[in-house]
């Protein structure tokens, strides 16, 4: 299996290591997790292991863009 982020990230990392990315790291570890299953020949156990891990990042980026679209908002109703 391959390397599917930046930092030797794998599919089994850890909550605590994808709650720590930025946006953009879990955007791009994401597009990297969802090349890799679209590539096929992982193992079934690796392939569950890469989604999961995709659907850490996922939302880690929904957590990010929530923010951001509250900030956007809250930065609306003062003007």
């Amino acid at each position: 299996m391959t390397d599917p982020g930046e930092g030797g990230a794998t599919a089994g990392s850890t909550t605590a290591e994808i709650e720590s990315l930025s946006y953009e790291a879990a955007r791009d570890q994401l597009v990297a997790v969802v090349d890799e299953l679209e590539r096929g020949g992982a193992t079934l156990e690796q392939s569950l292991a890469l989604w999961e891990r995709g659907e850490a990042l996922a939302t880690r980026c929904e957590t990010w863009l929530t923010g951001a679209r509250a900030r956007l908002d809250s930065a609306r109703a003062e003007q």
